[in-house]
């Protein structure tokens, strides 16, 4: 059993297990990172029973992403400053809670906001949990392995959204697609209050910036939102709200650069490995996320799979991801350097993206989708635990909360621009090719190959930046304080 203690902690009577809070931590992140994806293989059939009109329907994701994405990194610095501690088991009280409102829905309206509450929430327990896992494992050896085993809950939790969606929407009801967070919320809350020791945080006058915090929260949201519609709006209003954005981005760096007590560090931005791995993960993260919906919606639409068969089509991918994460990856980082494992692993995923781009109109899933779903799960499993070590290795201890919010930032924007993106591209494709008098199937097949082969184009944009923004023959050394 160890004491868990950093700068601004105050030593407990107590003692904690680290591996303890590492299985709680990753317990809170699951729930999160499951009522993400959760959600859309329900869609159907929230849209029959609550009357949602098409664009409507889209909100019932879009009120989640907004507020979620928006305050990763504000609550992520707060976190810094009253406790991280707090500011998770506050998240996993407000996401549960949320949970439960969104299970007991009955219109449109209530739906809505409670998922955005939910994102709050989700925001709230999300940003701080690299920041406390870093502080937890500080030797590199076991940081790798930690580091490993919440990569693998995170990218298995994904593909297993998928698979509780379909099976809880077909066998019983979609609300309880949302109620199952409750008994996981409430047991993740008391663990956490007795297995997490508890830390004071540095305190908000160190850093309680109001004013850049309404103005980055309002860029974020903005940013996620102008993302995440882009499909629905005129191209004008798409760049006018894009541009209002860049500004509120601008007004907020300058704020920064001049305030005595800022928000966010800028300095922060100085390490060329957390600068760098962000961008590799906003391409990857746009990758992987645009294949799991474009690839759900392949696998009902083309190959003609129910709800539950598509959740367990899935069901290799986070199988692959959780074994060759726990088991080989720490080791592989150990032994040739995160470099060179994230290289290896962008290669696979844009490996598998390029075969996924042949799938056909008259495809099958053993022949045609598991080989590159599982090429695909072999590099995601190689390249996100090597490029979470590479963000996180670059920031200070006291901006532990600050580095976690940043980075789940990333993933927030690569998905929802990954989604944008692609599902736009499928869908002109596909309308393009039933105008000229293609029947469905044939057409939504070359819709979803087009959004693949883009996919693979981005992924190999990752690749290509981080061979030349990460190279480093040894990894950066967090910066302590003195």
């Amino acid at each position: 059993m160890t004491v868990i203690a950093d700068s601004s902690t105050r030593i407990p009577q107590r003692t904690y297990s680290r591996w303890a809070a590492l299985v709680v931590l990753c317990a809170g992140t699951l729930m999160t990172i499951l009522d993400g994806n959760i959600v859309t293989v329900a869609m159907p059939a929230i849209q029959s029973d609550l009357g949602f009109s098409g664009p409507g329907l889209a909100w019932v994701v879009n009120a989640y992403l907004i507020p979620f994405g928006g305050l990763l990194l504000l609550v992520g610095r707060l976190g810094d400053l009253v406790g991280r501690k707090r500011m998770f088991t506050a998240g996993l009280a407000v996401f549960t809670a949320a949970s439960v409102l969104c299970g007991v829905a009955t219109d449109q309206e209530v739906l809505i906001a409670a998922r955005a509450v939910q994102g709050f929430g989700g925001a709230m327990t999300s940003a701080v949990v690299l920041g406390m896992l870093v502080a937890l494992f500080p030797e590199p050896r076991e940081q790798a392995r930690a580091i490993a085993v919440f990569s693998a809950v995170g990218a298995a939790g994904g593909a297993l959204g998928t698979f509780l969606g379909g099976a809880l929407t077909q066998l019983l009801d979609w609300h309880w697609i949302f109620l199952i967070n409750l008994p996981i919320g409430v047991a993740a809350w008391f663990a956490a209050v007795r297995v997490l020791a508890p830390e004071n945080g540095a305190g908000l006058g160190r850093g309680a910036d109001y004013p850049g915090a309404a103005l980055v929260t309002s860029a974020l949201m903005l940013t996620v939102y102008v993302i995440v519609g882009a499909g629905e709006r005129d191209g004008t209003a798409t760049a006018l709200l894009a541009l209002l954005a860049a500004a509120l981005f601008t007004g907020f760096v300058l704020r920064q650069a001049r305030t005595e007590r800022p928000l966010l560090r800028l300095r922060l931005f100085g390490s060329r490995l957390l600068s760098g791995a962000n961008a590799v993960q906003v391409l990857m993260i746009a990758t992987m996320f645009g294949f799991q919906f474009i690839g759900a919606l392949y696998v009902q639409r083309v190959l003609g799979y129910s709800e539950l068969a598509t959740g367990t089509a899935f069901l290799p991918a986070p199988v692959a991801i959780g074994l060759l994460m726990l088991f080989l990856s720490a080791r592989t980082i150990e032994r040739f350097g995160p470099y060179r494992v994230l290289l290896a692993g962008l290669v696979l995923i844009a490996a598998g993206m390029a075969l996924l781009s042949r799938a056909p109109a008259d495809g099958s899933y053993a022949a045609d989708f598991l080989p590159p779903m599982l090429l695909m799960s072999a590099g995601f499993a190689a390249a996100m635990p090597a490029l979470t070590g590479l963000a996180m290795s670059a920031a200070r201890e006291e901006d532990g909360g600050l580095a976690s919010g940043l980075f789940n930032t990333t993933q927030v924007v690569g998905g929802s621009l990954g989604l944008a993106v692609l599902s736009t591209l499928a869908a002109s494709r596909t309308d393009e090719l039933l105008g000229e008098g293609a029947e469905l199937v044939p057409a939504t097949a070359e819709g979803y190959q087009l959004a693949f082969r883009v996919a693979a184009a981005i992924a190999v944009a990752a690749l290509m930046f981080a061979a030349v923004a990460l190279r480093t023959r040894r990894p950066e050394q967090p910066r302590r304080r003195h």
